[in-house]
């Protein structure tokens, strides 16, 4: 087992520039992005009147991983996340796969945002709204990380803001009731565990700090306190929304909505508020989808270092400092996959895949000593069995999938190590 600190001298390194409030904003635009404008009608559907039970689980499960997340990135930070974590903790393979999966879970759902940025922009084009979102941030990426941080800083405001006009107009309806919260036989463990897995894709932003690990300033300090309050004021937000829309829709109502904040603005007798929503919606779309080019092509980046990717995605630019051969990449892919597909029913296979990323990091975090700052025993065991349970109460389809793309990359990693072997005299 390899427990070689990441150099600090690693050839072209990217530009340390966040501090603390950089760091939580780029959380912030990764969760509370589209996920709670489209998670919550089929995480109503998975666990009816459970669904706070639900959100409840997906919160403990994320503040676990959270945790974990932040120890290790203090002590390893690099680009890369988890796939570093469990490359240095448990071995290459397993930061390996943990790197694949978030490679490919994550692309599909950035290609997932762009198309709801198109269908809330323009539906009838809404692959065309979809490239050019993709291009244009792509575009922000590339310039450098800070700019990110700047339009990720606006896209938030705004998302909170219709956010907070939603819960207003609720709170301050005569149709709310606070009945409708009241947990009924139809909330079943297998339903609970469900939503959870389904609620846990708005909370996984907060990888996209732990990535960037190589562009904090101060990282040993700005990452451990980054994390827990952009996961806090997330939690905070998706609580005061769910109870909400519930006392105002009720949980079968919420589950057959198919724009659950708009119906819930519409119930509460404030149409006017409903078009709001909706550039609100496409607004926290194009948040999320910036956010997670920005994981996604570091991780990219690390994983091109060490040769598992085409090694010319490796390069940093000389004066962005950005990884801009990985971002034009992941780019091209995702606009690509925008244009040709229709991928919004991917909240389960991405879910899926970054709970088995997550497994990989409370595993990693497991094996930190005290000395390197060792979360409490029970935070990566709570974490790691919560990321298994949730893993494989999502949809059977979800599950398959999610399944079928490791095996895939696992057989890939395989063969590459047979060839290099072959190639050895």
């Amino acid at each position: 087992m390899s427990r070689r600190p990441i150099p600090g001298g690693v050839p072209e390194e990217l530009r340390r520039r966040l501090g603390v409030p950089d760091a939580v904003v780029i959380g912030l635009g990764s969760m509370i992005g589209a996920g709670i404008f489209v998670a919550l009608a089929p995480a109503a559907q998975a666990a009816g009147s459970g669904l706070l039970i639900g959100l409840a689980a997906a919160g403990v499960v994320a503040y676990c991983n959270a945790t974990s997340s932040a120890r290790l990135a203090a002590r390893y930070p690099a680009s890369g996340g988890t796939y570093v974590y469990g490359r240095e903790r448990l071995g290459d393979f397993w930061g390996y796969l943990a790197g694949w999966g978030f490679v490919v879970g994550k692309t599909a759902s950035c290609a997932a945002m762009a198309i709801a940025v198109g269908s809330y922009v323009w539906p009838g084009q809404a692959h065309a709204v979809a490239v050019a979102a993709v291009v244009a941030l792509t575009a922000v990426n590339y310039a450098g990380v800070q700019k990110s941080a700047w339009l990720t800083r606006a896209i938030v405001a705004v998302v909170l803001a219709v956010l907070a006009a939603v819960v207003v107009a609720c709170f301050t309806s005569g149709e709310a009731n606070a009945a409708r919260l009241d947990i009924g036989s139809d909330a079943d463990l297998g339903g609970v565990l469900q939503a959870a897995g389904l609620l846990f894709f708005a909370f996984a932003g907060y990888a996209r700090i732990a990535t960037l690990g190589e562009e904090v300033r101060d990282p040993v300090r700005t990452i451990p306190r980054a994390i827990p309050i952009a996961l806090g004021i997330t939690l905070a937000v998706y609580a005061l929304v769910a109870v909400c829309v519930l006392m105002v829709l009720g949980p079968q109502r919420l589950a057959d909505a198919t724009a659950p904040l708009s119906d819930a603005a519409r119930a509460a007798g404030a149409d006017w508020l409903a078009p709001v929503v909706r550039t609100g919606a496409a607004v926290a779309a194009l948040g999320s989808l910036l956010a997670l080019i920005l994981g996604v092509s570091r991780t990219t980046l690390a994983m091109a270092r060490d040769r598992h990717l085409p090694h010319v995605l490796a390069a940093v630019h000389p004066r962005h400092k950005v990884p801009h051969r990985a971002e034009l990449a992941v780019g091209a892919v995702v606009a690509v996959l925008a244009a040709t597909t229709d991928v919004r029913g991917a909240i389960g296979f991405s879910s899926f895949g970054v709970l088995a990323y997550y497994a990989v990091a409370n595993a990693s975090a497991w094996t930190l000593t005290p000395a390197e700052g060792r979360p409490h025993r029970l935070v990566p065991v709570i974490g790691l069995t919560g990321c298994l349970v949730l893993a494989f109460a999502l949809p059977v389809s979800s599950v398959l999938t999610g399944t079928g793309v490791l095996a895939l990359g696992a057989a890939a990693y395989g063969m590459r190590r047979f060839v290099a072997g072959r190639r050895k005299p």
